[in-house]
């Protein structure tokens, strides 16, 4: 068996591609197919080492070569198998050692959770997004999959007393419109109005109508979960966004987290919490409908999060880390 279990791009059609291709392309075959070290293939095809490793990313980004690790280890299969039949939902679980830092659990699995993203994203589709400090990390690890007629529509506004939340929020949607080559649609609004009637009167105006329709006709939506208890902090939790006196309502209601800025309870109900009267997140019935609904999640202080969030059903695809979701298939 090739190294990693590689499965690298024929020859066919060779001499049609840019030489720095044919180039990676032997590179990959010596390295994968035929076992020789950086070493021997650098003395073979008269290069350093550096370039072969170089060589060998390139092959590895650009698709030459693509890479199935096969483990012999069942436990993350029967853990994501559980789950999924507990939930009925789709599970990717990202393996990881339990002395992982929540910072680092955090980035290893919006790696995966990018990586994994093109293949949900297809052509002619509408993609939610909601901001938060996941979604941020995953943007930064998106791998391009260029697409057409495809739309990324924010899911909540970004404003509060301290910003507007525009550079944020734009930041982030820039990165998912450049990666699928997808038009980009903002939400200007607050993150929460001071007052519910008049975020009402905001809800009536045909601008704002227009990305509640955009909204309404979603074919994916991805966002993660909300914590005020995550070591790494969810962004709505410590960007100025709530006020002492949210707090101590959220804590009245016995609020565990939250989805795109709307807040839930540990069995997933909305009804009564003050503040999603003045949020302006897609409200929970109207997310049910998005046909398919992709959550990420690391780090075990988002259990209780994540439990909500599932017990709201709102979730058909999750990818989460080991630890987590070790915890979350305890009863």
């Amino acid at each position: 068996m090739c190294k990693g279990g590689a499965m690298i791009a024929s020859e066919d059609g060779l001499q049609t591609l840019p030489a720095k291709s044919r180039t990676a392309l032997r590179a990959a075959q010596l390295y994968y197919l035929q076992d020789l070290t950086m070493e021997a293939i650098a003395d073979e095809l008269g290069v350093s080492r550096s370039t072969v490793s170089r060589l060998l990313s390139y092959a590895r980004d650009t698709g030459l070569v693509e890479i199935t690790v096969h483990s012999p280890l069942e436990g993350v299969g029967r853990l994501e198998q559980e789950l999924a039949d507990r939930f009925d939902l789709a599970v990717h679980v990202v393996p990881m050692p339990d002395h992982t830092t929540e910072v680092d659990r955090l980035e290893r699995v919006a790696m995966s959770a990018a990586r994994m993203l093109g293949g949900f994203v297809d052509q002619g589709q509408s993609i939610g997004l909601a901001w938060g400090s996941t979604m941020s990390a995953v943007s930064r690890h998106l791998v391009a999959k260029p697409t057409a007629d495809t739309r990324i529509v924010q899911l909540n506004g970004a404003g509060n007393l301290r910003t507007t939340g525009i550079l944020y929020a734009s930041e982030l949607l820039r990165r998912f419109g450049d990666a699928f080559g997808a038009e980009v649609e903002q939400f200007p609004v607050p993150a929460f109005f001071d007052d519910p009637t008049t975020k009402q009167a905001l809800w009536r105006e045909r601008s704002v109508r227009r990305i509640l329709t955009l909204q309404a006709r979603l074919d994916v939506a991805i966002f993660g979960v909300g914590s005020p208890f995550a070591d790494v902090p969810s962004r709505v939790y410590q960007g100025g966004y709530l006020e002492r006196a949210d707090y101590e309502s959220l804590s009245r209601n016995g609020v565990v987290g939250d989805v795109a800025t709307v807040f839930y309870r540990a069995d997933g109900s909305t009804d009564g919490i003050a503040l999603n009267a003045r949020g302006t997140g897609p409200d929970f019935a109207a997310l049910r409908r998005v046909p398919r609904r992709v959550c990420v999640v690391a780090g075990r202080a988002k259990l209780p999060s994540l439990r909500g969030a599932l017990a709201a059903r709102l979730v058909t695809d999750l990818i989460v880390d080991e630890g987590t979701a070790r915890a979350l298939a305890t009863p």
